[in-house]
């Protein structure tokens, strides 16, 4: 690969495994893996401290006055902050997911994170993943792959992970989940989920996880050796 700054944009819905692969096929690249997941996270972790209903939209607006929210890189690890403070681990609580699904879909927080996501981007060969990277953050990536698998696939590896972290839940009830997400997310009028034109559809349902850092980074590679 060439040294010029290269930037890879992987959406895909629910479940569909995109941290866990793209972190492994950005350090396999040699690029910065940003989660932009963690970013609405961090406002979500934001309003939730600051006692806000986070499906109040103009309640989680007004929590964006004079707030900080960055990323940070070390050895190509993301560490993210709020006021200067590492929140890494916070943004992992079931309730920091919950409201960053919320904070997500207003619109204020989505134009006060495009500027730092599309820096990021500017300075540093990466891997960007989240729902609107191709379509919204990145459109001019010059990788673009939308990551996917069939609803009961990603049901069964999140009941799997769930199983794992000890906090196992039913089937049944994660599916339910995952298919809710899916409609919110490829139905709201904010940048909706959906596959960027130009971009490489990677169905996983039938791949383990290193087939699909193997596919992605040959993908990256194809389209940036040309």
């Amino acid at each position: 690969m060439n040294k010029k700054i290269i930037n890879v944009a992987i959406d895909g819905p629910a479940g569909a495994g995109k941290s866990t692969v793209s972190r492994a096929a950005a350090e396999k690249l040699g690029f910065v893996y940003v989660d932009t997941g963690a970013l609405y996270r961090t406002v979500g972790v934001n309003a939730l401290r600051l006692g806000v209903d986070t499906r109040d939209r103009q309640a989680v607006a007004a929590t964006l006055d004079g707030v900080s929210v960055d990323l940070a890189f070390e050895d190509g690890a993301q560490k993210t902050l709020l006021n200067g403070e590492d929140v890494s681990g916070e943004i992992r609580t079931p309730a920091a997911s919950m409201a960053a699904s919320d904070v997500s879909a207003v619109p204020e927080v989505r134009a006060f994170l495009f500027d730092l996501q599309r820096d990021i981007a500017k300075r540093n060969s990466c891997i960007m993943d989240g729902r609107d990277i191709g379509t919204v953050v990145l459109p001019d990536a010059q990788v673009k792959i939308f990551l996917t698998a069939s609803a009961e696939e990603r049901a069964k590896r999140r009941c799997a992970e769930l199983e794992l972290k000890g906090t196992p839940q039913k089937y049944e009830d994660v599916l339910a989940e995952i298919n809710e997400r899916d409609y919110n997310d490829s139905h709201r009028e904010i940048a909706p989920l959906k596959p960027a034109e130009d971009g490489v559809i990677l169905d996983t349902t039938e791949l383990n996880i290193e087939q699909v850092i193997e596919a992605i980074t040959n993908i990256v590679k194809e389209k940036t050796e040309k």
